[in-house]
């Protein structure tokens, strides 16, 4: 019987296979030699953009400065609170414990005495009239007693409602504290982030970061003492007149957020500083500050009122005449003379 040999079959698919690891192969190929083009890096940032994401920044980084110093502000009082509250308590509980050893000498008397009947006393004692008396003393000693004891009750319920004050603000100083540590976070992450941007620059090219009018703002700055003298003239009164007068001294110091003098300042501590200086007690922020006075338009500007930009007014300067201001402008810059209209005017106050 003859053998019969099956014709071999191809593997199923197996062109196929073959076909669609080759394109696949190509595909790749392709997908490398397109990939220099298709994963190409992306463009630097000009100049001029580096600038302005860094003005943005610094922009930012004053908005959080202001709250830290609202913050800041706030978590001061509450520490302060604390602190006087701890202090009358331990006032009382030192009254407290006058009054416990005054109880406690009346006590030791009284069980000395052997606390006999007032009537056997009486019949016993050698000398009525003498017992009489020292009976009418001991009654009034009585009510001087139950006195005393009422005011140790008063003591302990005043000491403990002393104690539950503080506990509420201890926690009130420990939420400031948090929010504080937030908005630091914020400040220094914006501030490190310009700095790197800044790194890509050179000096020339960083010379307009932060004035938005970057020339104009430089040749602004050359002031003398007779502007200084000139502008503090003009003021609406002496305390104006003093807090431009210091403004114009402070000219070159450095800006540091969060500082207020008498060698560094971010813009609200220098306004603060200035006043401090003229004898006036301005709130710490900006968004405080410009409640600090009466409102004036901006045609009626004279020198010593304060001017406040952005529509979350998180910057101000000390106008000094001319459409000018002094202002501490950001960590790129030190306080400095510079236009008005550097930036977007959002109001204006004359401390009063």
């Amino acid at each position: 019987m003859g053998t019969h040999r099956r014709p071999r079959q191809r593997a199923k698919g197996g062109g196929r296979a073959r076909t669609a690891a080759t394109i696949t192969l190509a595909g790749a190929a392709t997908a490398t030699g397109l990939g220099g083009t298709a994963v190409q890096a992306a463009p630097q940032p000009t100049a001029a953009q580096v600038r302005a994401k860094v003005d943005k920044l610094y922009q930012e980084a004053e908005v959080a400065t202001e709250k830290y110093n609202g913050a800041k502000e706030k978590a001061d009082a509450a520490e302060q609170r604390l602190e006087d509250l701890r202090d009358e308590a331990a006032r009382k509980e030192d009254r407290l414990n006058s009054a416990r050893e005054a109880l406690g000498s009346v006590a030791a008397a009284q069980y000395r005495s052997g606390g006999l009947d007032p009537a056997l006393q009486l019949a016993l004692s050698s000398d009525p009239d003498r017992y009489l008396d020292g009976a009418a003393f001991a009654e009034r000693a009585g009510s001087r007693q139950r006195a005393e004891v009422g005011r140790v009750r008063k003591e302990l319920r005043d000491i403990e409602q002393l104690r539950g004050a503080a506990r509420i603000e201890l926690t009130s100083l420990k939420s400031r504290r948090a929010e504080l540590k937030r908005h630091r976070e914020t400040v220094t992450g914006k501030l490190a982030e310009a700095r790197r941007l800044l790194s890509r620059l050179t000096a020339e090219e960083r010379a307009g970061v932060g004035t938005g009018t970057g020339q104009r703002a430089s040749r602004a700055s050359a002031s003398g003492p007779r502007e200084g003298l000139s502008a503090s003239a003009q003021a609406p009164n002496s305390r104006a007149a003093a807090a431009v007068a210091y403004a114009y001294q402070k000219l070159g110091s450095p800006y540091v957020w969060g500082a207020t003098g008498p060698n560094a300042f971010d813009c609200s501590g220098l306004t603060q500083a200035a006043y401090r200086a003229a004898g006036v007690s301005l709130p710490r922020t900006t968004y405080a500050q410009i409640d600090a006075g009466r409102r004036v338009s901006r045609s009626e500007l004279l020198p010593g009122d304060l001017v406040f930009f952005y529509s979350g007014i998180s910057h101000v300067g000390i106008y000094v005449g001319n459409g000018r201001m002094i202002h501490a402008p950001n960590p790129s810059a030190p306080v400095r003379v510079a236009p008005v209209d550097e930036m977007p005017f959002a109001g204006a106050t004359r401390v009063v």
